[in-house]
C-alpha cells in the first residue's frame, strides 16, 4: 500500500527530528563531561528531552493523517504548522543552551514570548485536534 503524502511528510520529519535529537545528546554529554557538576546547561537538556518527545509525537501524527478523513492539503497543512511549532520549540531551547543566557525563559516574562507560546498552544493543539478529527471521523465511517 502507498503511504500518504501527508504520512510521508510526517514519518520523514519525524525521522529528522529524532536524528536532531541523538545529536542534542551528544552536545548534552560533551556538556555533562567537561562540567564540573557533571551537568549540561539546562536548555541543552530541555532541547534534548523536547527533540525526542517531538519526534515521537510527529511519528504518532503518521498514522491519524494516513487514515484520515480530510483532503491531502488539509492533513499537510496542519501536519506543517504543529511541526513547525515542534522545530521552533526545539530551536529556541538550543539557542539558549548555546548563549546559556537564562535557566527559565519565562522569567522575567516577556510579551513576545507570551504572545509566541499562546501561538505554539493553539498551534500544536489545534493543528493536532484537526488531524486527530480527521482520523476519527474516518474510522466512524467503517464501525458500521
Amino acid at each position: 500500500m502507498q503511504l500518504e503524502s501527508s504520512t510521508q511528510i510526517a514519518l520523514i520529519a519525524g525521522g529528522l527530528i529524532f536524528l536532531w535529537a541523538l545529536l542534542l545528546g551528544v552536545w548534552k554529554f560533551v556538556q555533562i563531561s567537561r562540567s564540573p557538576v557533571g551537568q549540561a546547561h539546562v536548555y541543552v537538556d530541555i532541547a534534548h528531552r523536547a527533540a525526542l518527545m517531538y519526534a515521537f509525537a510527529t511519528v504518532m501524527l503518521a498514522p491519524f493523517v494516513q487514515f484520515s478523513a480530510w483532503p491531502s492539503w488539509v492533513n499537510i497543512v496542519a501536519l506543517a504548522v504543529v511541526v513547525a511549532f515542534f522545530v521552533g520549540a526545539i530551536a529556541a531551547y538550543c539557542l539558549h543552551g548555546w548563549r546559556q543566557d537564562t535557566t527559565n525563559q519565562y522569567h522575567p516574562a516577556d510579551r513576545g514570548l507570551t504572545a509566541a507560546t499562546i501561538a505554539l498552544i493553539i498551534g500544536e493543539v489545534g493543528g493536532t485536534l484537526v488531524i486527530f478529527i480527521g482520523f476519527v471521523v474516518e474510522q466512524a465511517r467503517n464501525w458500521g
